[in-house]
């Protein structure tokens, strides 16, 4: 490097002067060999992260060892520090790259020799602190490389559990009747092939108190020849598992006597086959955790069309799809009601017919309803309870310590256990993923683009370099999650995807203490917050937002979202690792050039909303950007932008795009811009609106987007037609078209779109009746119709629609009557009516009455209420997004926006 440089001066020797170059060649002779000696160190601290890391995700924690795990502790701390050495590194490499030249960038190294000559103490410091953690483990004998034996130990408290939850009495089972009566059903149907069933759901929501129940009872056992029950559990051996079974299928001192102790594994198959061969058996794998357990055990079992039935319990939905012909059962919470009578059995057994004091119910709800139904914790807490004065203090105060109790009181270890084993069996890129998601406030929707993108800017999702990207990797993460039961699912798209999901109180209270415990991340609900731990190496702030952004320069997610932020600073240039950056509803209409230099930036979301009821042609506002955006190879998703000539025609440049929307197109642009648009393989959502009502949009001879799954077009279409090319968009579930001046009825040419779930259709056309025939639109659930002045009719017939739920009329003055057809329509849930005529609400409480009798709500608004209709439409959202009274620091645009 030195030399490199020497020649660079001696070019440069005339210009600068003898004295001045005489200057900078002592001070690099000076700094130029320490700099080559960090980088070398830098190289090897790197190295030393990689197996810091590898050793932290390998080794988990100890059960129930202290000294390890306080160990282990350390060693995170010094793999953060490493971590804090290299990203400062990085960020000082950035800084000199972006100097440009050679000479400028190792000038600018030498000028900031002080900021790099303390790097070399910062690793001599980590490397003194991993010595001395080597000779810590040696000196008390903390043995890491035994932890895989440990593991393979079952606790005296795992064996409590499995064994208490197999000894329930029948009597004290509450809910879950259809899946009880389901299971014994299925017990006991004659089907000479053997069958396989499984029960899953989450710790402790009662699976093996479920089976249990079966396999105790004399009407189901009697009817098999013979029958065993063995808890498999994380860390089964298949030699334990078949003596066990041999145990219990025949007498314990024959099988003592046969030697069977001392067979292999394939011997003891072997006489488990022969025993069974000609019997009816019943058998329970109870705990069951992974495929590979059943698929040996399955060659002892066999199939000897005796009608024989095998149940497994398991916590995994991939284990769960072993059971043929949809044997499974999922166990899911329960119901407040039957929560509330579990809950009453145990924590109050002593008194007459389990009855709750008055003075403890009020706090006797409130720790029910944190149970969330989980039986588990309903009993267990309940039981404890059950030995404390029924005294109203002393309740209160234990719902109030909670979160503490469930971490620390040894009575209750047995829900934290439970639980845990879940979170422990998680591998290491999935364990950081779910801790992640304990960082969300309770009962938060967890929104599926959102989380993938956090995780991504994170770096907790793996790059697979096989084509996949990491947004479908993490997509698969989530699904793995909820296959091992959780997550759960709250809502899904039309194609059945999930795209919210919820965690489980109890689960997020334990993984958040665990997060907090290994410095992953710690949460804060509110401002009343003082000090934050400088370890942390996540916060998460439900109510705050941080006065200065620009400095950290980690920084990967940036939400404003709903925020009154009108300007994004230059300085954002300095978040050079910045991934996603969401200024969605704000008052942002212009990004700074500086943007441009966010290389890994993958999502730009900014616009604002003018009419939340999007019934003008601008409602949403688009923002200028810089053309050089298109130059920033990551991203996959821009909205909305301001359209320009230059723009449209370098979009192209952008082949990872996957969501677009630009505003203020012309129709001097369109042949660019869908010149640009063929270029991204992966688009599946468009959005495209013109500049104004005047301007005529004309699609002729353009080539269809036939991947588009989300269409949104705004603006006059060339003779009020529709453009041929929306026949080949036959993925589409989601239409809406805008203002396009459509003189024929288009639902005749739209009905093609069986996939289609969502349309919208506003001010989109011109006549006077629109037709739904039966057949047409088999998978649409939404659909609003607005702002169409001459329309006065509506035919819909029988075996139009069949999945319609909400329906939205806006601002149609000529339509006077009830369209009939809604009567056909026996899914419609909701309907939404805004500045309808007097004569149409007239005729919902008259002659229309019988048509919509079926409909259980009917919304009604005048477009003039707007705190009516932000009410309604918005605070839900707002409450869904940033938790109860998130609307009192709203924008203001949003109570007056002309709704």
């Amino acid at each position: 490097m030195a030399d490199a440089l020497f020649v660079v001066l001696s070019k440069l020797a005339d210009s600068l002067g003898e004295q001045t170059l005489e200057r900078i060649s002592t001070k690099l002779i000076e700094v130029a060999p320490v700099l080559t000696d960090f980088e070398h160190s830098m190289k090897q601290i790197e190295a030393e992260l990689l197996i810091l890391q590898a050793f932290i995700a390998q080794v988990g924690t100890k059960v129930g060892d202290k000294a390890f795990d306080a160990w282990l502790d350390q060693v995170r701390d010094v793999a953060h520090e490493v971590e804090d050495i290299i990203d400062e590194y990085a960020y000082l490499e950035v800084q000199a790259v972006d100097t440009g030249s050679f000479f400028k960038r190792k000038f600018l190294q030498i000028k900031k020799f002080a900021a790099w000559q303390k790097f070399h103490s910062q690793i001599s410091h980590v490397e003194a602190r991993i010595q001395r953690l080597g000779e810590i483990r040696n000196r008390y004998g903390i043995l890491s490389g035994e932890i895989d034996r440990s593991k393979k130990l079952r606790s005296p408290n795992r064996l409590f559990m499995s064994d208490s939850s197999y000894l329930t009495d029948n009597s004290e089972i509450v809910g879950h009747v259809d899946e009880i009566g389901r299971l014994t059903q299925w017990l006991l149907e004659y089907k000479q092939e053997r069958t396989l069933i499984a029960v899953f759901g989450m710790g402790g929501s009662g699976k093996t108190t479920i089976a249990s129940s079966a396999y105790k009872s004399q009407k189901i056992t009697r009817t098999f020849n013979c029958h065993a029950w063995v808890t498999v559990s994380q860390t089964y051996q298949v030699e334990e598992l078949l003596r066990e079974i041999i145990n219990q299928l025949i007498d314990q001192r024959a099988s003592m006597s046969s030697g069977f102790m001392t067979m292999s594994g394939l011997r003891l198959v072997e006489v488990i086959q022969s025993y069974l061969q000609d019997k009816k058996y019943f058998i329970v794998l109870d705990d069951v955790w992974d495929k590979d357990a059943w698929l040996f055990l399955n060659y002892a079992f066999v199939r000897n069309n005796c009608g024989s039935k095998v149940l497994i319990t398991t916590r995994r939905k991939d284990v769960s799809s072993l059971a043929v012909d949809q044997y499974t059962i999922e166990l899911k919470t329960l119901q407040y009601a039957e929560s509330w009578e579990l809950f009453c059995k145990k924590a109050f057994r002593a008194s007459k017919d389990n009855q709750c004091p008055e003075n403890l119910r009020f706090c006797a709800e409130k720790i029910v309803a944190r149970c969330q139904g989980l039986p588990l914790a309903i009993v267990t807490i309940g039981s404890v309870l059950s030995y404390h004065e029924f005294e109203e203090q002393g309740w209160e105060s234990f719902y109030s310590q909670l979160s503490w109790q469930l971490a620390n009181n040894p009575e209750l270890n047995w829900i934290s256990n439970v639980l845990n084993m879940s979170l422990n069996d998680l591998p290491s890129y999935l364990r950081n993923c779910f801790l992640y998601c304990s960082l969300y406030p309770e009962d938060y929707k967890i929104k599926r683009k959102v989380i993938s993108k956090l995780w991504i800017a994170e770096g907790l999702v793996e790059d697979r370099e096989d084509g996949t990207t990491m947004e479908e990797v993490a997509n698969y993460y989530l699904v793995e999650l909820t296959q091992r039961c959780l997550l759960r699912v709250t809502e899904s798209n039309a194609c059945g995807r999930p795209r919210a999901f919820v965690m489980h109180d109890l689960v997020r209270e334990l993984t958040s203490n665990i997060a907090k415990k290994e410095k992953f991340g710690i949460a804060y609900g509110d401002a009343s917050t003082t000090q934050v731990p400088p370890e942390v190496r996540r916060l998460c702030i439900q109510r705050e937002v941080p006065g200065v952004v620009t400095e950290l320069y980690n920084l990967r997610y940036i939400d404003f979202s709903y925020t009154k932020v009108k300007t994004i600073p230059a300085s954002f240039r300095k978040l050079v690792n910045l991934q996603v950056l969401d200024l969605r509803f704000t008052y942002v209409e212009e990004l700074p050039l500086e943007i441009t230099t966010l290389t890994n930036l993958r999502h730009l979301h900014v616009f604002a909303v003018h009419d939340f009821q999007q019934r003008s042609l601008n409602c949403l506002g688009a923002t200028k950007i810089p053309v050089n955006i298109c130059h920033l190879k990551n991203l996959q998703a821009i909205q909305i932008v301001l359209a320009n000539k230059d723009l449209v025609s370098q979009l192209g440049n952008l082949k990872l795009m996957r969501s677009l929307a630009i505003a203020e197109v012309r129709q001097s642009y369109i042949a660019e811009l869908w010149k640009s648009l063929t270029k991204m393989p992966n688009l599946n959502r468009l959005a495209i609106s013109t500049c104004n009502m005047e301007e005529i949009l004309d699609f002729k001879m353009l080539k269809p987007l036939s991947n588009l799954v989300f269409f949104k077009l705004a603006g006059k279409l060339e003779s009020g037609v529709l453009p041929l090319m929306l026949y080949y968009f036959e993925k589409l579930t989601w239409l809406q078209l805008d203002w396009s001046g459509l003189k024929k009825d288009p639902m005749s040419s739209l009905s093609h779109m069986s996939n289609l779930v969502h349309l919208f259709m506003c001010g989109s056309y011109c006549g006077e009746q629109l037709t739904f025939c039966s057949g047409w639109f088999p998978k649409l659930n939404y659909l609003q119709l607005s702002k169409m002045e001459n329309l006065n009719w509506i035919e819909i017939e029988d075996g139009t629609m069949m999945c319609l739920n909400n329906l939205y009329l806006v601002d149609l003055g000529n339509l006077k009557a009830v369209p009939y057809g809604i009567k056909y329509i026996r899914t419609l849930h909701q309907m939404h009516l805004t500045d309808m005529s007097k004569e149409f609400l007239g005729s919902l409480q008259g002659s229309a009455s019988p048509v919509v009798q079926h409909i259980c709500n009917i919304h009604i608004f005048e477009s003039s209420d707007s705190e009516a209709v932000n009410k309604f439409f918005f605070e839900p959202y707002l409450a869904t997004k940033f938790g109860p009274g998130a609307t009192k620091h709203a924008p203001t645009y949003l109570g007056s926006s002309g709704i």
